[in-house]
């Protein structure tokens, strides 16, 4: 009521600029605030990763393991090891070993104990050594089969484990000489056994058991007709020896593959650099020129 007016309602007050106002964002209750929030980075893929000297290094390995093996030969593991150390993603290192046994993690440790490593799978094939008025050599770095078997008539046969590699314990040498000679060396700290004979002959094994439970155990069997068999430990000559003896050889190729690499780097700096100043210059003379 207003008392000017006689007691009669009086005209409402308008609303203030204030009231005229709708609420705030946040107060109103049937609008939510919306969030922008930037999307999330995807996520790097594997084969687009940088390849570290580590990376590098393991493949080398898997690379040398082959060539060992006889899977390479010796320009395809020089290609496939130039590549490696040219490599900058993990994508470009893949299929370098993709064809081989190692390749995509699906190879297995080896298993055993102290400085032996047999691998396990399907065993090596048997080999057949034979000499026939003739003689035959087995020696060097190789891989020993379960199985070997010689025969030898008017001929020679010298098998040497000293720097061969067992992919398992047992290993088996069937010997036949006939009007021939047999020689079989040894690392001395192998087990080798013998069940042979000789017939006019001689068949003559020098036995050794080995400390180590796990250490290779080599069975020779056969005979000897008017012929000589002959199998002994070569002194001097350890398994464990040999092992040390790969392990500074891959010491040794992972620096020079090393050494290579950085060659390699500080000839593609020196060409950028190169490039880098043969522009700079013929930029010079363009201005020069312009200015003249």
């Amino acid at each position: 009521m207003d008392a000017d007016n006689g007691g009669r309602p009086g005209p409402e007050t308008p609303p203030g600029p204030l009231q005229e106002q709708d609420p705030r964002p946040e107060q109103r209750p049937d609008r939510q605030a919306v969030k922008l929030t930037k999307p999330a980075a995807a996520p790097v893929a594997e084969a687009d990763m940088r390849a570290s000297d580590a990376d590098r290094d393991r493949i080398a390995e898997i690379l040398r393991e082959a060539l060992a093996e006889g899977r390479l030969d010796p320009e395809e593991h020089a290609e496939r090891i130039d590549t490696v150390y040219r490599a900058k993603t993990m994508g470009e290192l893949e299929p370098v070993i993709r064809d081989l046994p190692a390749a995509g993690g699906a190879g297995t440790k080896p298993v055993g104990t102290g400085a032996y490593a047999y691998e396990p799978g399907a065993p090596a094939p048997d080999q057949n050594l034979v000499a026939i008025f003739s003689a035959s050599v087995r020696k060097g770095r190789w891989q020993v089969p379960a199985r070997i078997n010689v025969v030898a008539i008017f001929g020679s046969v010298e098998i040497d484990l000293t720097e061969a590699v067992f992919p398992q314990q047992q290993v088996q040498i069937n010997v036949t000489s006939i009007f021939g000679n047999v020689e079989i060396r040894v690392p001395e700290n192998v087990t080798l056994r013998s069940s042979g004979s000789g017939v006019l002959g001689n068949f003559e094994i020098h036995t050794n058991e080995a400390e180590d439970a796990d250490a290779p155990q080599l069975l020779v069997n056969g005979y000897a007709v008017l012929g000589n068999v002959e199998a002994r430990p070569k002194r001097g000559a350890w398994v464990s020896d040999l092992r040390d003896r790969l392990r500074e050889g891959r010491r040794q190729l992972r620096e020079e593959h090393r050494e290579r690499h950085q060659r390699l780097r500080e000839e593609q700096w020196e060409r950028h650099t190169r490039m880098h100043a043969d522009r700079r210059e013929r930029r010079d003379r363009f201005r020069k020129g312009l200015g003249g």
